[in-house]
């Protein structure tokens, strides 16, 4: 990742068509665009590569989110469990919907401990959202088992780990709903955009109205459609998806090409014994767009972390130290800053941020490394990083 790191004449070809028609919106127009219907046609691409009976376009991953909790009736007074280690978009998904976000410990797989979402459920808990970190899943037949028991929605934030699997079947398929970014960094991009995926007929069609202002989408006239309920507009653009339609025909590639360049990272650092990797749950469906590993002591971690700038390595975050993927700086969050008054619930009812023991995911967290694994990557540049990242390490040890 990231597949603008592959842009060709494939991008190019259905960009043009949807430029030579003129016609740039998803919905309406039908006699202007020439056939063209570039977002229904990424839908059922989509569909066809995740084995999954319906795809909802988005105008991005974070929406893709709002869509998902909204469909699943998730709103004030409803609590959902989330990783402390994501993107903000997943707590500010939460926050939209009215809901109430509580923040648990990762384990070793980087993604959310089975044994911390136990201890979280209340009454209120409605929605359990893993989110499959760097390329690689959580451990979803734990999660299942607790929702299953308590009866609770599983929600996989896949958006960055599109390709990955679980035990045979793709992520995002696996719960009650998947999102997915497609933003310009991810392993398949529209620039921007997103998906919310689903196998329950409800949902879907919920989602479809959901995202355009809710649009019946029945008939051939735009303007006397009905409004069964509120909505938003979410949606994507035709140039948008364009992009990612010639991507995501491309998907299988883009994975094959991170598994071989992660493999010979992987072999080589494995030859230190300092070293050691992050669980995945299912090592043959990771999707490999990161190489994440831990270093003994939070010390030595960010000796090793200078001794990659020294040495030429590129690409790679300690998260401990960064402001949009870990809860240790989300000041905003934890000080409840919004333009806007937050519910009574959501005041209420949030943790204490400050103060809450996050402990295991900060000795996570501060000895993790995670590689980028790119695209373009030539099989001597690979090969030339495996070298200076084993020495980098050896350097400080």
């Amino acid at each position: 990742m990231p597949g603008f790191e592959l842009f060709g004449d494939a991008e190019r070809k259905e960009v043009n068509d949807v430029l030579e028609s003129g016609v740039l919106m998803r919905y309406g127009f039908d006699g202007a665009r020439n056939g063209h219907w570039k977002a229904k046609e990424l839908e059922q691409e989509l569909q066809n590569t995740l084995g999954v009976k319906y795809a909802q376009l988005t105008s991005s991953g974070t929406t893709a989110l709002n869509v998902a909790l909204a469909v699943l009736g998730v709103g004030a007074g409803d609590e959902v469990i989330m990783p402390t280690f994501t993107f903000v978009a997943s707590f500010e998904s939460i926050l939209a919907a009215g809901a109430t976000p509580i923040l648990v410990d990762i384990d070793d797989t980087l993604t959310l401990d089975p044994k911390a979402v136990e201890a979280a459920i209340t009454t209120k808990t409605k929605v359990v959202m893993p989110v499959h970190m760097c390329g690689s899943m959580a451990d979803l037949d734990a999660l299942k088992a607790i929702c299953n028991k308590h009866n609770l929605i599983l929600l996989e934030d896949a958006c960055q780990a599109i390709g990955g699997s679980y035990k045979g079947q793709k992520l995002g398929t696996i719960g009650d709903a998947g999102c997915f970014s497609f933003d310009y960094v991810k392993t398949i991009t529209c620039g921007e955009g997103g998906a919310m995926i689903t196998n329950d007929p409800n949902l879907a069609i919920n989602a479809d109205h959901y995202t355009d202002h809710g649009h019946d989408h029945v008939g051939n006239d735009r303007g006397a459609e009905t409004h069964p309920f509120l909505g938003y507009n979410f949606r994507i653009s035709e140039l948008n998806a364009a992009v990612g339609l010639a991507q995501a025909r491309r998907l299988d590639d883009f994975v094959a090409i991170q598994r071989k360049n992660k493999k010979v990272l992987k072999e080589a650092l494995a030859t230190i014994p300092e070293v050691s990797f992050r669980r995945i749950p299912d090592e043959a469906g990771d999707s490999a767009g990161f190489l994440s590993f831990f270093m003994p002591t939070k010390e030595l971690t960010d000796k090793v972390v200078a001794a990659f700038k020294t040495h030429g390595v590129d690409a790679y975050w300690n998260y401990y130290e960064n402001d949009w993927h870990y809860v240790r700086k989300w000041n905003h969050l934890k000080d409840q800053v919004s333009l806007f008054p937050l519910s009574d619930e959501i005041v209420n009812g949030m943790q204490d941020l400050h103060t809450t023991d996050f402990s295991q995911s900060d000795d996570i967290i501060s000895r993790n490394i995670s590689c980028l694994i790119k695209l373009s990557w030539t099989e001597e540049q690979v090969n030339e990083r495996a070298t200076q990242m084993v020495a980098a390490i050896k350097s400080v040890l």
